[in-house]
């Protein structure tokens, strides 16, 4: 298990000249606790992971459609990653988990598609599929359940604030516009209305995170948050919501497209 807060500070977010040991002193406990994918015994992908240099610019809020447990446990959290694993590789014919990270219902965030983490700590960007034509650019989050007509659990939207303000930092990202849910890409229902209705306050929410840890930063690396312009082509286009979607289990819309050269 590691620290978001340090690996953000590790990499992308701070410069040769910096007292890393100061920053990461301040920031330690300010980030989400991130389970790597050895401790939720993830498989091997099938073939090699594409690895942009350049880090993403959205993070995609999704719901994983499966059931609304009660069972908050670090144990079915991590039952909950390897179960979308061999979905993804094993029913869609993936190379590996399709997201780069994973929140259980109990609050547990978790690496999903390999190499997430460490590209987190590099600035870099692990191409996943979770959202079609669009996978080059964002980073996504699958959140544990269903979220059409209920709300998700507390603990499961305090981690998401966490990771979302984790993300911006090290990616040096707006929260007001690099927050988005599936369907502003795709037609689908995804991330469910509930969670989706929620998305104004999640930026809030991490707005006030992000300032509250960049203000943990010397004033030199202060500076250097300002974010990215982005490309017309990777802003939403927000499609009409599908009235009737396929319902299955670990099924919430297109995850890959025509644009979309891997699995």
């Amino acid at each position: 298990m590691v620290r978001g807060a340090v690996l953000a500070v590790g990499g992308v977010l701070l410069g040769g000249g910096a007292d890393l040991g100061a920053v990461r002193g301040a920031l330690a406990d300010s980030g989400p606790s991130v389970y790597s994918r050895e401790e939720w015994g993830a498989r091997h992908p099938r073939y090699g992971i594409k690895v942009l240099d350049s880090g993403p610019d959205h993070i995609v809020v999704h719901h994983t459609a499966t059931a609304n447990v009660e069972d908050y446990s670090r144990q079915r959290a991590f039952a909950l990653s390897r179960a979308i694993q061999n979905h993804h590789m094993d029913v869609n014919g993936w190379n590996d988990t399709g997201q780069q990270i994973t929140i259980s219902r109990g609050g547990y965030v978790m690496e999903g598609r390999r190499g997430s983490l460490s590209a987190v700590e590099e600035g870099e960007h692990v191409v996943g599929a979770h959202v079609a034509n669009h996978n080059d650019h964002t980073i996504g989050i699958e959140n544990e359940g269903t979220y059409m007509s209920t709300l998700p659990p507390t603990a499961l939207l305090t981690a998401l604030i966490d990771t979302c303000a984790w993300l911006c930092l090290a990616y040096r990202l707006n929260p007001v516009t690099a927050i988005v849910g599936h369907r502003d890409y795709n037609s689908t229902n995804c991330p469910g209305d509930e969670l989706y209705e929620l998305l104004p306050k999640l930026r809030t929410d991490t707005t006030a995170r992000v300032a509250r840890l960049r203000r943990a930063l010397p004033p030199t690396d202060q500076a250097r948050q300002e974010a990215a312009e982005v490309p017309e082509e990777n802003h939403p286009t927000f499609p009409d919501v599908p009235r009737q979607e396929r319902t299955a289990e670990y099924y919430h819309g297109p995850a890959l497209g025509k644009q979309d050269a891997d699995r």
